[in-house]
């Protein structure tokens, strides 16, 4: 009797998802694991976070995902450690054993050792985070409302968001739309659109891995919306009523009840474990050093794929944290398994940059597809064009669509909703 081989994946993202895909047809067992019970697409998080999209429109179950892979078992659960002598993952309920061990875990975010500011910026990148996010942005301006201090009410006022890559200027020019349209007629002793959005970034320009032609496009997309937009200016302090930059050498405090963070990713804690029990290398940012095959040195039983994985030996620079590198690491090394089972050998992983989008708001965003560059509304059709292909579920796309109809028609965000914990009573 032969024994089909066991392929343990970690992680039900971009990267744990296209592996457990490709090797829908593949003679192994699989099993998938996550904390979750649902494949999130992040890059429409921040939609969450202002409104326009409710949580169950970007996720999907994994079992439903999944359901036609008969080769593929999806499990509850969270990894915690790993056991490579005895070929197990420790879970924090259980121990699992595999043969093969893909780890795609993602990343979390990346305070760079103040670990104290999380509590009052906090990141996006669960759907706990984006309705988090939401609460504070809408709470700010119910309290505005409510508000008779001069002084406090400026600081509801105003909203901080710290990186101006993809995700902080998406931020920013979505918050500039709900201040400006969204809110216009809701509220009667406030006017939203005297909101101050900041932008800050630390280096010299917004969407600084972009080419700087569009990152100029960008900003002024930006001020079109009435974000300013704050380069070369580094965050030294965050406390829950402020920010404090540092700006060509000046120190400034800035008053603040909102503080939004999109300023850095670090990879998930299983990295260390990897690094203690695989004799692993990481880099500053605790993504692991892998091998062109994706595999951890020494052990080609283990892979790593998508934001833990550090791959350098393309570009001599890891790949960059979004999802097009992990959908094709875990594709590739689905590839891998299956040419392992035949006794063939696979040419090194190679990345095939496609190029970036990001969108600032309505008819407005930029794209670097590498050959050409442009910005506007070609560019943000492109861009709802791409994110609609890659969302997992016909439903959702279909769903996704609706409501992106309806907000360019109306303005309207339908899903701000204050949920989570009981705001009151509020901080007046």
């Amino acid at each position: 009797m032969v024994t089909r081989q066991r392929v343990v994946i970690l992680g039900g993202g971009f990267g744990g998802l296209s592996a457990a895909q490709t090797l829908k047809h593949a003679p192994v067992d699989i099993t998938l694991i996550d904390r979750c019970n649902y494949h999130l697409f992040q890059p429409l998080l921040y939609q969450v976070a202002t409104g326009s999209l409710s949580p169950a429109n970007i996720s999907g179950p994994l079992r439903q995902v999944l359901k036609n892979n008969k080769n593929t078992m999806v499990l509850l659960g969270e990894a915690i450690d790993i056991d490579p002598a005895n070929h197990q993952v420790i879970l924090s309920d259980g121990v699992i054993d595999y043969d093969t061990l893909i780890v795609a875990t993602g990343s979390s975010h990346q305070y760079f050792g103040h670990h104290e500011w999380e509590q009052f910026a906090p990141g996006l990148k669960t759907i706990e985070d984006a309705t988090d996010m939401r609460a504070r942005i809408l709470l700010a301006f119910e309290a505005a409302e409510r508000e008779t201090n001069p002084e406090k009410l400026k600081e509801w006022m105003t909203f901080v968001i710290v990186g101006a890559g993809p995700t902080g200027a998406e931020l920013a020019g979505a918050l500039g739309e709900i201040a400006n349209d969204t809110l216009k007629h809701d509220f009667r002793r406030i006017d939203p659109s005297k909101a101050h959005i900041i932008l800050i970034e630390g280096t010299d320009r917004v969407l600084p891995t972009y080419p700087p032609k569009l990152s100029e496009a960008a900003r002024k997309m930006l001020e079109r919306l009435k974000v300013t937009v704050r380069t070369g200016a580094m965050v030294t302090d965050i406390k829950a009523h402020s920010v404090t930059i540092e700006c060509g050498g000046q120190i400034e405090v800035i008053p603040t009840r909102t503080i939004l963070w999109a300023a850095g990713v670090l990879a998930s804690p299983l990295g260390l474990a990897l690094g203690k029990r695989l004799g692993a290398e990481t880099d500053r940012a605790g993504r692991v050093i892998v091998d062109p095959d994706m595999t951890i040195p020494g052990h080609p039983e283990v892979f790593v794929i998508g934001d833990l994985s550090s791959f350098t030996h393309q570009t001599g620079k890891p790949l960059p944290g979004i999802a097009q590198p992990a959908i094709q690491q875990g594709h590739y090394v689905g590839k891998v398994i299956e040419r392992r089972l035949r006794g063939e050998k696979t040419p090194p992983f190679h990345y095939l940059d496609k190029g970036n989008l990001a969108t600032i708001g309505r008819g407005a965003a930029v794209a670097d597809l590498n050959f050409i560059t442009f910005a506007g509304v070609p560019a943000w059709l492109l861009w709802i064009f791409i994110h609609l292909l890659y969302i997992v579920e016909f439903k959702n796309r279909l769903l996704v669509f609706t409501q992106w109809t309806w907000l360019y028609i109306t303005f309207d965000r339908a899903a701000r909703l204050i949920t989570g914990k009981d705001p009151l009573p509020l901080d007046l």
